[in-house]
């Protein structure tokens, strides 16, 4: 079994330094936090502008959710920037992704099971049905 002490030691180590805002990383998670605000402003517009009921109750957690990650995203990289103990762990990064990932897998389930159009069925008459012994009456 190999010693997972190192990689655990990576990932909870409580204050992991080496970051600044010029960072390639820094930047990319700054980057995304940003996305996801100006996504979350996007999204709340153009559920204004929506006809489909379905589609309007579906999407009316991803604003909020949009909004909250990238808080959260912003927040994670000033502490790690900052040096700010136990906040700047990279466990908080990787939670942070998963739960993002976890959301948008649900949010792509449930608008699968849930965002139908309902296709006019046409009747078809069988001209023998007139023919044809009707139900029984008890």
């Amino acid at each position: 079994m190999p010693n997972l002490q190192p990689l655990l030691l990576y990932i909870f180590y409580p204050n992991p330094g080496n970051a600044t805002y010029g960072s390639t990383s820094m930047l990319t998670f700054l980057a995304l936090s940003l996305v996801l605000l100006v996504l979350a402003i996007t999204i709340r517009s153009w559920r204004a502008g929506l006809q489909s009921p379905a589609t309007k109750r579906l999407s009316r957690s991803w604003s909020a959710t949009s909004f909250w990650f990238g808080i959260i995203g912003l927040i994670l990289v000033v502490s790690r920037v900052e040096k700010i103990q136990f906040l700047a762990m990279r466990f908080l990064w990787v939670l942070w992704g998963l739960s993002l990932l976890v959301y948008i897998a649900f949010q792509i389930r449930q608008f699968h099971a849930r965002n139908y159009q309902v296709l006019p069925s046409q009747r078809f008459s069988d001209p023998r049905e007139k023919y044809l012994p009707g139900r029984k009456r008890s």
